[in-house]
């Protein structure tokens, strides 16, 4: 089953957001959804603690470079997705965490482009293609995008990204209060309430938006069932009556 992992060294870019919204969705939609939370700071596994019994999802956590490997064989045994949140900084799990995904998801905010830490991530996948012959699919997602920025903006960012080769999703996550909610409140943005949250509706319609994408770049395998077996003989073909007269 396909692992997505999210990865930027710089802190802030919303690569943790961006995960944990992408498995509850996942979720939500109805897939079987492991969480690895790889990074050291362990923000999914604080939102999990105060999320008690409620997640639709589970989550391992204490992940380091001799685990994650095992942790993810496991895992894919048993759900559709495998998620995971890697290490902010340039680390032996990073590299590895990066080697075992089918798709690594790139956050950088907005038209602001910080991208140092995007542009560390890029540079071991080339090295891992370059070097070791493992080609790991891509994409940068723009996150923290300002609900009033241009559409021009944004073609602007993606367009120069496109020049160097990166393919950039099309749904950005925009930067909506609810996002921050969850991690408040210790929940799911379908969970929160409407009248206590600002523009709740238009965040779980970016969340759909950004999901039904990741899920069309990543399907899920469809699992073909063997070909009933019969020990019965296939019966010769009947004569017809012209055959039969020829005879």
């Amino acid at each position: 089953m396909p692992v997505i992992t999210f990865a930027n060294t710089k802190g802030g870019a919303g690569k943790t957001t961006m995960a944990l919204v992408t498995a509850g969705e996942l979720a939500r939609k109805g897939f079987r959804v492991a969480m690895l939370d790889a990074d050291p700071q362990q923000w999914v596994s604080r939102w999990m603690t105060r999320m008690a019994k409620t997640s639709k999802f589970s989550i391992v956590a204490d992940i380091d470079a001799d685990n994650i490997e095992q942790n993810i064989k496991d895992l894919k045994k048993r759900n559709d997705y495998v998620v995971v949140d890697l290490p902010g900084g340039v680390t032996p799990l990073l590299a590895k965490g990066l080697g075992l995904s089918d798709h690594v998801f790139v956050p950088v905010q907005g038209c602001a482009l910080d991208a140092a830490g995007g542009a560390q991530v890029l540079d071991i996948l080339k090295k891992l293609q370059s070097e070791c012959g493992i080609h790991i699919a891509h994409s940068v997602a723009l996150t923290r995008v300002s609900s009033i920025i241009t559409t021009r903006a944004l073609l602007a960012v993606k367009g120069m990204l496109a020049q160097q080769g990166v393919h950039v999703l099309a749904t950005p996550l925009i930067e909506r209060a609810a996002y921050r909610d969850m991690f408040d409140a210790g929940t799911l943005i379908d969970a929160l309430d409407p009248e206590a949250v600002s523009n709740l509706a238009k965040a779980q319609d970016n969340a759909r938006l950004l999901v039904e994408e990741i899920t069309q770049l990543v399907p899920v395998p469809v699992k073909v069932p063997k070909a009933a077996k019969t020990s019965a003989k296939t019966p010769a073909p009947r004569k017809t009556t012209a055959a039969k007269k020829a005879a």
